[in-house]
C-alpha cells in the first residue's frame, strides 16, 4: 500500500486542482451570465494639478482629514499608486459609490513584504455598525482574511464591549467565528488578479484564477452595499478595477 501513497497523493492535489479551477470558472460564468457591470476603471489619465489629490472616475478618499490633505493616492502611467503619509494618523481609504446586494469586485494590485490591502463593503446608512462596514477581504502576499464586519468587531455593541476591555472566551470565539483566513504564497512586486464575490451570505476569493476560499456569515447578506473602500495600511499597487451587480441565479 505504502508504495502506491506518492501516486494517492498525486491524485489527490490533481483533484483540488480541478475542484478549485471549476469554482473559479464558475463564478467567471456567474458574472457573464447574470452580472451588470457598475463601472470599471483603468486609471489612464492624469490629476488636474501635479502633486495634488485628485483620483477622478467617482473616487474620493479620506486624505483631506486623515492626512492632513497631503496626497496619498497618485496616478502614475495608468496605475493607482497608494502612499499613506507619514502625518496620516489612519490607513489610506478610498471610496466608490455602488448599489447591489449581490456583487463582484475584480482588480489587479501589486504589494511590497508587509503591505496589505483591503476591500472592504460598506452601507453607510446602517447605523448598527461603525462606519456602515458590513465586509471585509483583507489580502496580504501571505494570506487572505474574509471577514463578516456586520455581526462581528464592527458592529456597535461587539466594539463597545471590546473597547471596554472584554477579552472573555465567549468574545474571542464570537469573533474568530466571524472570520476565515486561507493561506497563500504570493510574489512581491508582482501583479496578481483578485475576484471577490458576494452572493447571499457568501464572500468567495479567487487570485490568479485559482479559487482560494468562501467563508458564510449573515452579516454578509445586508440587503444593500452602498459603497465599496481601498484600504492600504502602507502601500499599494491597484489598477484595472471592475464592479458588478449580480443578479438572482436561477
Amino acid at each position: 500500500m505504502r508504495a502506491h501513497t506518492p501516486y494517492i497523493i498525486a491524485i489527490t492535489f490533481s483533484c483540488l486542482s480541478f475542484i478549485t479551477t471549476a469554482i473559479a470558472s464558475d463564478d467567471d460564468a456567474l458574472i457573464k451570465k447574470n452580472g451588470t457591470l457598475l463601472f470599471a476603471d483603468q486609471f489612464e489619465r492624469d490629476e488636474a494639478t501635479p502633486g495634488k489629490e485628485d483620483i477622478g472616475g467617482g473616487w474620493t478618499s479620506n486624505s483631506a482629514w486623515r492626512a492632513k490633505g497631503k496626497q496619498q493616492v497618485d496616478l502614475v502611467d495608468g496605475v493607482m499608486q497608494v502612499t499613506r503619509a507619514p502625518e496620516a494618523d489612519h490607513g489610506v481609504a478610498i471610496f466608490h459609490d455602488v448599489a447591489f446586494r449581490d456583487g463582484a469586485v475584480q482588480m489587479k494590485f501589486k504589494l511590497k513584504a508587509g503591505d496589505a490591502l483591503g476591500l472592504d463593503f460598506v452601507d453607510r446608512e446602517l447605523k448598527s455598525v461603525h462606519a456602515g462596514h458590513l465586509a471585509f477581504a483583507r489580502i496580504t502576499l501571505k494570506n487572505i482574511r474574509l471577514q463578516d464586519y456586520k455581526t462581528g468587531t464592527m458592529n456597535n455593541q461587539i466594539r463597545d464591549r471590546r473597547k471596554a476591555g472584554d477579552k472573555s472566551p465567549e468574545m474571542t470565539k464570537l469573533i474568530l467565528s466571524k472570520q476565515k483566513i486561507f493561506p497563500l504564497k504570493l510574489a512581491t512586486e508582482e501583479w496578481h488578479t483578485l475576484l471577490v464575490v458576494v452572493q447571499g451570505d457568501a464572500m468567495r476569493a479567487t487570485i490568479n484564477g485559482k479559487f482560494i476560499g468562501e467563508f458564510k456569515s449573515p452579516g454578509i447578506a445586508h440587503p444593500i452595499k452602498r459603497m465599496i473602500t481601498l484600504a492600504v495600511n502602507k502601500g499599494a499597487s491597484i489598477d484595472d478595477i471592475k464592479v458588478w451587480k449580480l443578479g438572482t441565479v436561477k
